[in-house]
């Protein structure tokens, strides 16, 4: 299964290299400025204010869902989300109240019922309903004390 992440450098190739370019900026002014973190600091604010963020949107992610389902197929994709530990969040999806409108974007672009719905949860339980069968199937085996070598 691949859980689909909503972390927009991961779903829109500008705010990657926006990013990308922040960071090398960073390290230039850091590289220029060392012991004055306040340089650093005052630099990177001229930079953002000169180079304004790229915004995901739902549509992005909607994209990034249609990529996975093409390549690994409707059944074996699902919505990660990845709220926790993000500096920002696409467009219109902030929590799982959002989800609507990502599940009506992914529609308008032909989705089923029936795939809107393995999307949403009914893969992630087959997957964990298979998890499970196979822990119980192997119960009573020891785990393996293999060691893969260097």
């Amino acid at each position: 299964m691949v859980m689909v992440t909503f972390v927009p450098g991961f779903v829109n190739e500008d705010v990657r290299a926006h990013g990308a370019a922040m960071a090398a900026e960073r390290a230039r002014l850091q590289s220029l400025n060392p012991g004055d973190p306040e340089a650093v600091t005052a630099g990177l604010a001229a930079w953002r204010d000169a180079n304004p963020a790229p915004v995901a949107t739902i549509a992005d992610v909607a994209d990034h869902i249609d990529h996975i389902r093409r390549v690994a197929g409707v059944d074996h994709v699902g919505l990660g989300g990845d709220f926790d530990g993000v500096g920002s969040l696409p467009e219109g999806l902030t929590g799982v109240e959002t989800y609507p409108a990502l599940l009506a974007e992914l529609m308008r672009r032909g989705w089923s019922e029936a795939d809107i719905r393995k999307l949403s949860g009914e893969n992630v339980l087959r997957a964990m309903r298979a998890a499970e069968a196979t822990a119980a199937r192997m119960a009573d085996q020891r785990p393996s004390l293999a060691r893969i070598d260097d």
